[in-house]
């Protein structure tokens, strides 16, 4: 909102009114605000749900300080949603494509896990939401971003390709469209509408979705596109949902997270920096950059009251939609297959739980006495099984997870 409003005064040659015609000042706004709203409004939201007396109940499974958590707020997720939703309608230009896809994504899960806090803390109910119908729910994300990602004529990709490229019935070659583009004597930069995405430490590192079908065009490629990001959407989703079991662990992975994409996304927008990289240029892109300044923002906003001995849980409300937000955010600039680099930890967290309910499983049918591969799943609570303290293993959590980023990164150039 903010940027239209100064557009429209830097016709008056208002002071500073130019400004918000670049993406670096406007991410800088968003992260600044989120920091400001979280800490703040964070503060109020705890008073209020101490007042109402809407606390964590604890089922005691043997873990060290686990019972001195019992009574303190959960919901807190409200205040990563407002920190990131505020400042994106603020800043962001609203009527781009990908903000659009980013605030359904962001609402949509957010109320998934509102629900389900709300039915646990209200209705008493431990169980909260079925698990049926978060699945559901988040299909429906899948299925609404894989639509307009796939179908919608405002997103595209340049390509710079050899001069002697033959374009095929879905490419057009970008002349006057946009005049910046460096231009070559030996190639060409084209547009195109379909799904690429980038495939990581390979030279040749596009793929589209379309050639699994032996498909040409837009046609029939949806009926790949679309279950892969429901796919993907549902896996890191329940994974930060998993990962939110100790204090600041989801919430400061998630955040390192958002800073590694914020980083390809700038690139991927960025006609000079996409030219010099070799990597695919991303019209419209930009305002990404601008929407994950206010979701890392959130984050370390939500740790300084988050961080252990925690004040407040983020509950379901934030987790789940911390999750699908990164799946969302990455299949958008056409990353998505780096998420199990990125997001390791999220995807080490959700296999530990599958892996121990299956050989569970499969030893109680062999054997009649079921067992364990870990001494508690998900991982992190193998390690406080183990003796570990709580705050060490977050932090060596993080540390796994700036790792993973830092790697994330290089494979703009690793190939």
């Amino acid at each position: 909102m903010l940027s239209y409003l100064f557009n429209y005064l830097e016709t008056y040659n208002f002071p500073g009114a130019g400004l918000f015609n670049y993406i670096s000042f406007r991410a800088g706004m968003a992260l600044i605000l989120s920091l400001i709203i979280s800490i703040a409004f964070g503060k109020r939201l705890i008073k209020y749900l101490q007042k109402q007396q809407i606390g964590e109940s604890i089922r005691d499974l043997g873990l060290e300080g686990q019972l001195s958590k019992k009574g303190t707020p959960t919901m807190g997720g409200l205040i990563i949603l407002g920190a990131i939703l505020i400042p994106t309608v603020l800043v962001a230009k609203l009527d781009n494509i990908y903000i659009i896809t980013m605030l359904i994504s962001t609402i949509w899960l957010g109320s998934i896990g509102f629900i389900d806090d709300y039915i646990k803390v209200f209705k008493k109910n431990k169980a909260g939401l079925a698990g049926k119908f978060k699945v559901f729910g988040q299909i429906g994300v899948g299925i609404i971003v894989g639509s307009m990602l796939y179908f919608s004529d405002n997103v595209s990709v340049h390509k710079k390709v050899p001069i002697d490229y033959e374009l095929s019935s879905e490419e057009k070659l970008v002349t006057e469209e946009h005049t910046t583009l460096p231009k070559e004597e030996n190639s060409k930069w084209i547009k195109t509408d379909d799904m690429t995405t980038t495939i990581p430490f390979l030279k040749g590192n596009e793929f589209n979705y379309n050639w699994l079908i032996g498909d040409s065009n837009k046609k029939w490629g949806w009926l790949i596109f679309i279950p892969i990001v429901i796919f993907i959407v549902v896996f890191i989703s329940n994974g930060a949902n998993l990962t939110d079991g100790l204090d600041g662990l989801a919430t400061g992975s998630a955040a390192i997270i958002g800073i590694a994409l914020a980083v390809l996304a700038y690139v991927s927008s960025n006609i000079k920096f996409a030219d010099y990289l070799n990597v695919m240029y991303i019209p419209l892109a930009e305002e990404l950059v601008v929407f994950i300044s206010a979701f890392v923002g959130a984050c370390i906003g939500f740790l300084w009251y988050n961080s252990f001995p925690a004040q407040v849980f983020m509950g379901d409300t934030g987790s789940l939609a911390l999750g699908g937000i990164i799946a969302v955010f990455a299949i958008s600039i056409r990353k998505e297959l780096l998420i199990p680099i990125l997001c390791g930890v999220f995807i080490i967290e959700n296999i530990s739980v599958i892996l121990q309910v299956f050989w569970f499983k499969i030893t109680k049918r062999k054997t009649g006495t079921g067992s364990r591969i870990f001494l508690m799943a998900p991982i992190h609570h193998h390690y406080q099984k183990k003796g570990i303290h709580e705050a060490k293993i977050v932090a060596r959590f993080w540390i796994i997870a700036i790792l993973l980023a830092v790697i994330t990164i290089v494979t703009l150039k690793v190939r």
